[in-house]
């Protein structure tokens, strides 16, 4: 590698934010590289498109098909936290192989648990070390709309210290599930998020940048409770796994639109026709039917699967209450992302999911 190649994931960045912010860090790299609008991987949330994204791979190929799972050789939910759950060969496991220098922040230690296996140095907001917060300052909050403008900081000031081949930056979408784009919070974030990145661009010039998201988000209304439609039909036992379902409650409260359906293969079909025809259902697939159409591993996922209409999201309220206000992901209409480039040699190389970042460091630089 003769130049650092820089991906930023924005957790969250739905297109709608770069409308209604002003930007002219982003606008400015946009003019000189460019902007399409790309597609994230099903179910549209973090882990699954991270991983992909550092992969270049589908889910199908790569595992990681949810934030929580089923583990079905113990039998109980547990969170998609750890790289062996990872099939395929990331970035960081190949630069690891040639000696190249990597480095990896992220605001989620979840992430950095799930994804630094063969990075060179990997930090998290939550976790950093303390000779990082001795010279840039401790983190702010994960709840706070600081806390990314740190990271991306933290990896400016560890590109210099630490000369890097290649460096992957990962947000947390908390201002994106509390504030809509128009708002006043929203923006400011954003514009603490463009001038972390005219610094990162200003003190690093050489590099080949790149800036997509793991998902969208969208305004949610409506909570469907999928178990209890199956179960109030006489379909017993049925186990329903919240895909969105992580440690940061507080942004999402586990309501997400998709969930896999764990359910006696003799009422497989008497479920989907139930789910089929339920208010605030948009699709209905059978395993094989999902992994055909949203390239998912059937190991990984439930016998069947469920996406939510754009306002709704699915959950039990005798599990948790619907907020006033929600903001979540997880459903095929937070599948619009940004794919940002500048600096780079991208001619003849086409930007249509996000995974496709991925795919172009396999291909054009390691």
């Amino acid at each position: 590698m003769s130049q650092p190649t820089v991906v930023i994931c924005i957790d969250g960045l739905d297109p709608e934010y770069l409308d209604a912010c002003e930007l002219p860090v982003i606008n400015n790299l946009v003019s000189q590289g460019f902007l399409h609008m790309g597609r994230s991987m099903m179910p549209s949330v973090t882990n699954v498109n991270n991983v992909s994204l550092l992969t270049g791979k589908y889910p199908s190929r790569h595992g990681i098909c949810s934030n929580y799972m089923l583990d079905s050789s113990k039998g109980i939910g547990t969170y998609a936290e750890s790289s062996e759950y990872i099939m395929s060969e990331t970035i960081f496991q190949r630069t690891h192989i040639s000696k190249n220098h990597t480095l990896f922040v992220t605001a989620k230690d979840k992430l950095r648990s799930l994804l630094s296996q063969g990075s060179t140095i990997s930090v998290s907001s939550e976790r950093p070390p303390d000779w990082l917060v001795d010279e840039i300052g401790p983190p702010p909050d994960i709840y706070s709309l600081e806390v990314n403008g740190w990271v991306v900081q933290a990896a400016t000031f560890m590109m210099t210290r630490y000369p890097s081949d290649f460096v992957y930056i990962t947000t947390t979408d908390y201002a994106m599930h509390t504030y809509s784009p128009e708002e006043k919070e929203s923006i400011r974030h954003l514009s603490i998020i463009d001038t972390a990145i005219g610094n990162l661009v200003e003190t690093h010039p050489s590099l080949t940048l790149l800036i997509t998201a793991d998902h969208g988000m969208g305004n949610k209304s409506q909570m469907v409770d999928v178990k209890h439609l199956l179960e109030n039909r006489g379909l017993n036992p049925v186990t329903a796994i919240p895909i969105i379902k992580d440690k940061y409650t507080i942004h999402h409260s586990n309501l997400g639109g998709c969930m896999y359906i764990y359910i006696n293969s003799k009422y497989i079909n008497d479920a989907t026709d139930i789910l089929q025809n339920a208010a605030g259902i948009e699709s209905v697939y059978a395993r094989e039917m999902a992994v055909d159409e949203l390239n998912l591993h059937p190991d990984r996922i439930g016998d069947i699967v469920v996406t939510a209409d754009k306002n709704v999201v699915f959950g039990s309220p005798s599990e948790v209450a619907m907020p006033a206000k929600l903001r979540s992901h997880g459903s095929i209409h937070e599948t619009k992302v940004p794919i940002i480039g500048y600096n780079g040699d991208f001619d003849g190389f086409t930007f249509h999911e996000n995974r496709d970042v991925g795919r172009f460091v396999f291909e054009r630089i390691l």
